[in-house]
């Protein structure tokens, strides 16, 4: 978090003062500006450098290693395309790795020079509030300093859990160290308990460049996200090679004297117990925020008991005035760097007098980088049947077959869209989904339809790119109460 030198540093009340924060726009706006940024060590003793979650251990290594799956899939489409091909292909772990981590390195520079461009006072240090104008902060040498300023903005992210209640879960490791592994993890065994998307990502990725991936999953995959879209994705995967542990629980690990690790479970549908070995075995259990070492509690800070994130307004505020909080750790928000990101830039602009509006944080759009990629924006069908009833949504929907995927002879069973409309009126479209190639980049220019309220009569009025898998969104037209065949045909 952040960090203490000896003496005592004073700003004027108009400075403003901001914990963790991406946006640089308080600075451009006239504001004094002072960023303490910490990374604790991960219990592997992982580390990285300025940049937060995404930039380190999230979004950006993730899609560089997804990136490098999907190339090992078109070294294969390509004998189909005239390439000739070895037939023996190898990944080499040590090469991705190493220019993953120095990109990321070079991003981690990137930022510091932007903060020094903008004027911006960073801090490499550990901070916890004495009050709601005052920090205390360390070095890690342990070197004190107080800051004080008008504005305090917390946003320290969140960090992965370990679950608590199994032993030998000390020897498992977390998206925080997998993608800053020197060597490469082998077979692996991700022990996802609580429906988390970065399993399934990491699964996917680990199975497209090798290696013996097995993913347990507790209840169901990516618990929030439409099912019937998350179905698609695992199914895809399951075909893909990524192995299944459905319905288990994870019991102990141990370390054995060769190193390996051996892994005891429960298929809790038929109570019984298996057991095998694994080179790495990596948690994807979920994230904590990390609020408890900021002396929020002396404050009277308002928190959820139960996530420990922190309760705030639609301005972002707390329970205590001038101190604000956005991203990961605001109770109810998005867990995703882009709305944490616009968020900061607007609270920026409103605590410098500048602006009044606030964060929009409905129709979020947002992408799952699994094999199949599965992108969406507004509510599952799900939702919309609680929120609408049964009769009140019109599902639209296809099956399709990206072009790529024919001359390659690939198998597009899992390639599907549904837009979900309210069914009286102007049919308002109320959710998107999409699983295929390049679902982040075909939702993206889709979600900004959300924004200006589109319609199922608008989404049919655009005129479609050809040929790609976008366009097969503005054709939809068979309905799932119809019951007709979905399946798209000709080109």
């Amino acid at each position: 978090m952040a960090a203490l030198w000896k003496g005592r540093r004073r700003w004027k009340t108009n400075n403003y003062f901001k914990v963790l924060a991406r946006s640089l726009t308080a600075a451009q706006l006239g504001q004094k500006v002072a960023v303490l940024d910490y990374v604790e060590p991960s219990a592997k003793g992982t580390k990285w450098g300025l940049g937060g979650t995404c930039v380190n251990v999230g979004c950006i290594p993730k899609k560089l290693m997804h990136q490098a799956a999907l190339l090992g899939t078109a070294v294969k489409d390509a004998k189909k395309y005239g390439w000739q091909i070895p037939e023996t292909l190898s990944h080499d772990w040590g090469t991705m790795a190493g220019a993953v981590q120095n990109y990321v390195k070079s991003l981690n520079w990137g930022h510091r020079v932007q903060l020094n461009d903008k004027k911006v006072k960073y801090l490499n240090m550990k901070g916890s509030l004495v009050d709601e104008n005052t920090v205390k902060a360390f070095t890690k040498a342990g070197k004190e300093t107080t800051l004080t300023a008008k504005n305090i903005v917390i946003a320290t992210g969140g960090r992965p859990k370990c679950p608590t209640n199994i032993p030998g879960v000390e020897h498992g490791i977390t998206s925080d160290d997998v993608f800053w592994l020197k060597n490469s993890p082998g077979k692996t065994y991700i022990l996802n308990v609580y429906s988390s998307d970065v399993g399934l990502e990491c699964a996917g990725f680990l199975t497209g460049i090798g290696l013996d991936a097995t993913i347990m999953v507790r209840s169901v995959a990516l618990r929030g996200f439409d099912q019937q879209m998350s179905g698609l994705v695992t199914d895809y995967m399951e075909a893909y090679g990524t192995k299944f542990a459905w319905k288990c629980v994870p019991r102990r690990i141990d370390k054995l004297p060769s190193g390996a690790l051996q892994v005891t479970w429960t298929d809790t549908q038929t109570d019984s117990q298996h057991q095998d070995t694994y080179d790495t075995v990596l948690w994807a259990v979920g994230r904590a925020p990390e609020t408890k070492a900021l002396g929020l509690d002396k404050l009277g800070v308002q928190l959820n008991k139960e996530t420990g994130k922190i309760i705030v307004g639609a301005d972002e505020s707390t329970s205590v005035p001038n101190i604000y909080a956005f991203g990961d750790i605001g109770e109810g928000r998005p867990e995703l760097t882009p709305t944490a990101i616009k968020a900061g830039r607007l609270l920026a602009r409103r605590l410098a007098g500048q602006s009044t509006q606030l964060m929009n944080y409905d129709n979020v759009p947002t992408t799952v980088f699994t094999p199949l990629e599965y992108a969406c924006v507004g509510l599952s069908e799900e939702e919309a049947e609680r929120r609408h009833g049964k009769d009140g949504i019109e599902v639209y929907h296809a099956f399709y077959k990206p072009l790529e995927f024919t001359v390659a002879e690939r198998d597009a069973s899992q390639c599907y869209l549904k837009v979900v409309c309210e069914s009286s009126g102007n049919q308002k479209i109320v959710g998107l989904h999409f699983t295929g190639p390049n679902a982040g980049e075909v939702t993206q220019g889709f979600a900004l339809g959300f924004q200006c309220g589109a319609t199922y009569s608008d989404l049919l009025n655009t005129v479609g790119i050809h040929p790609t898998c976008a366009e097969e969104m503005t054709k939809v037209h068979i309905t799932k109460r119809s019951g007709l065949d979905p399946t798209v045909t000709g080109c």
